[in-house]
């Protein structure tokens, strides 16, 4: 059927603006939008160390995955991604994530991608990242997405470009097998990078104009910043959160509100513990 896809169902009653733009702005790097935010972190700090007390694990990065995954099954226009002209919605929620084996300059790094239904809490969403991360930092340890990079990397660059070409076009119009958009971390509803593990601040990283990311959020260092809430200036302990998102999925009101939805879940990542019923996309 034209316009079908493997992972995601064309959205046929769009508003007329944004049956456009996806025309008008054809690639992702047309359509990025910016946004930073400085977070103060003592509420997640002191949520890690009471859950600390009760044996359970959690780091800063668990309530972020947390916090985005439980963002996109609240807001489902947030999982839609654009290609060839159209408008689609995933029919599962991912997160791709980039990590280096080790922390040094010749550490290999890998990329791992998690999918998650949209009804998880805090504790199923760090249990899936927590594993996924100790077995993928393994050195003898290739997951989906390594094999397949090798597999493209040992051929010559003559016949890699050909290839790429040959996946562009296919992705372009729905007809990339089921297990290449598996393995690629980049047919994903987010990127998150914590760029801060490399002591350096938050920075805006471009969402890809391959496969269909629509989000990239990167967390920085910890530093001392002042934040303006309840009418006063304060100087807290804050992490800087850097987002590149593509303005074809939903309007700025919807990205505003998310946002504001997510500050809430970091300043409370109490109320990450429910089981919540994710939102399907009605459009």
């Amino acid at each position: 059927m034209f316009g079908k896809r493997k992972d995601g169902r064309k959205i046929k009653t769009l508003p007329s603006e944004f049956k456009l733009m996806p025309s008008l702005m054809e690639q992702r790097s047309d359509a990025q939008v910016f946004f930073k935010q400085d977070i103060p972190i003592e509420a997640m700090e002191k949520y890690i160390d009471i859950k600390a007390e009760e044996g359970i694990k959690v780091s800063i990065m668990d309530i972020v995955f947390a916090a985005v995954v439980r963002l996109i099954s609240e807001r489902p226009a947030l999982n839609r991604f654009c290609i060839n002209g159209r408008t689609y919605a995933r029919y599962d929620i991912s997160t791709s994530l980039a990590l280096k084996k080790n922390l040094s300059a010749e550490g290999e790094e890998t990329t791992i991608k998690a999918h998650f239904k949209g009804n998880e809490n805090i504790f199923d969403v760090t249990k899936k990242i927590q594993d996924l991360v100790v077995e993928n930092k393994k050195t003898d340890v290739e997951n989906g997405t390594d094999k397949l990079a090798d597999f493209i990397a040992k051929t010559p660059t003559g016949i890699v470009k050909c290839i790429v070409k040959i996946l562009k076009r296919m992705d372009k119009k729905g007809r990339m097998p089921k297990s290449i958009i598996e393995a690629s971390p980049f047919h994903t509803s987010a990127f998150i990078t914590n760029v801060g593990s490399l002591g350096i601040d938050a920075i805006y990283h471009h969402i890809y104009n391959f496969g269909t990311p629509s989000l990239f959020f990167a967390m920085g260092k910890k530093k001392k910043s002042y934040v303006y809430e309840d009418d006063e200036i304060k100087e807290e302990k804050c992490i800087t959160f850097a987002f590149v998102g593509d303005e074809r999925i939903c309007d700025g009101y919807y990205y505003a509100s998310a946002f504001r939805q997510m500050v809430k879940y970091l300043k409370k990542p109490e109320l990450l513990e429910e089981h919540p019923e994710r939102k399907e996309d009605i459009l």
